[in-house]
């Protein structure tokens, strides 16, 4: 196994990330049909076989295995699960539904997969990931005396990308991401966003090795010993690498942010994120022929003059406007000149 070293022209070795010199990704072959109640430790250890586990290792399941272990086929249709799976629709294209489900996570159709599974059956993600990624991780300890890290991963696409990839949604014993914030660069740089993934890389490294075609539903990683962290401590877990729902600045699709402005659906109003300040409000406001004036906390717009059809279309766009910027349209004194403006209770 290789040792984390410290990269050159740094001073802090305590802060800095490990870098491993080399890391090996071995499949887990021969695991067979998982079933309901499966004990899913004991058939990755027998599928191991001799070479078995060591102190420091990543084992990466897939999602699948976990759900099938814990029961998650369900006998329903698929659009019946998508429908009690899903915290919100982000997007709708055609038969595609991008959905934020119960966990926090965005994917397409709620992680729910209706492949190799028999007809009218369907299977859902597993309940909480992480305590999935907990328990298996406290088995493994206690039949083997080994200490390593499990993440969890289901398949999912990106945004700006074709094609799929693997992600960590479960993880027990790992340092899920790395911040830098605070650290310096080689060259002095202040480092303020950066915080690698840590289980995103490895669950992306893990598929290289397993998928659904070769029938591998795990892999161990090695070399990565620097980021398990020790016997019984679990760690934050992947639920961590969750944008909270305020800060996601794609929380819908763009057809459907339109559509949601448009429509002031109070349930879509989580898709915008947090509030617009007031600064940015009025900049929005000035760019649609609206400049307004702040009034303590609130925003007064005055109406402009035009022909009544006219003045309905202006009402029409800073409504969903105001709406999009996560700010409310009140009374006001004077509701024949000014719109009010209200940003939401704290």
């Amino acid at each position: 196994m290789t040792d984390a070293v410290t990269p050159p022209h740094v001073t802090d070795a305590v802060t800095v990330p490990h870098v491993t010199d080399a890391v090996t990704v071995l499949p887990v072959t021969g695991v067979g049909e998982v079933r309901p109640g499966a004990d899913l430790a004991q058939l990755l250890l027998d599928a191991l076989g001799s070479d078995g586990l060591r102190d420091g290792d990543v084992l990466v399941v897939t999602s699948k295995v976990v759900s099938k272990a814990e029961g998650r086929l369900v006998h329903t249709d698929r659009t019946a699960a998508l429908d009690a799976e899903t915290a919100r629709v982000v997007a709708r294209r055609g038969p595609t539904t991008i959905v934020r489900t119960r966990h926090g996570l965005v994917m397409a159709g709620a992680g729910i997969d209706a492949s190799n599974t028999a007809p009218g059956t369907v299977l859902l993600l597993p309940e909480d990931p992480d305590a999935s990624a907990r328990r298996l991780r406290a088995t493994l300890l206690e039949r083997t005396g080994c200490n390593v890290a499990v993440v969890v991963t289901d398949t999912a696409g990106r945004a700006w990308r074709h094609g799929q990839t693997d992600l960590a949604i479960g993880a027990a014993g790992l340092t899920v991401l790395h911040d830098h914030a605070g650290l310096h660069d080689p060259h002095g740089n202040l480092l303020v966003v950066t915080a690698p993934a840590v289980a995103d890389e490895i669950a992306a490294a893990a598929d290289l090795v397993k998928g659904k075609l070769a029938r591998r539903p795990a892999a161990v990683l090695r070399g990565l010993s620097a980021w398990v962290l020790p016997a019984g401590a679990h760690g934050a877990g992947a639920r961590v690498l969750v944008r909270e729902e305020d800060q996601d600045m794609f929380g819908l699709g763009a057809r459907d942010a339109v559509l949601a402005a448009l429509g002031a659906d109070p349930a879509a109003r989580a898709g915008f994120g947090r509030a617009a300040p007031a600064a940015d409000l009025l900049v929005h406001l000035a760019a649609l022929g609206a400049p307004g004036v702040a009034a303590g906390t609130d925003v007064d717009v005055p109406l402009p003059e035009l022909a009544p059809r006219e003045l309905g279309r202006w009402e029409a766009r800073v409504h969903a406007a105001v709406f999009a910027l996560g700010w409310s349209v009140v009374p006001s004194h004077d509701p024949t000149t000014v719109l009010r403006l209200r940003p939401p209770t704290p």
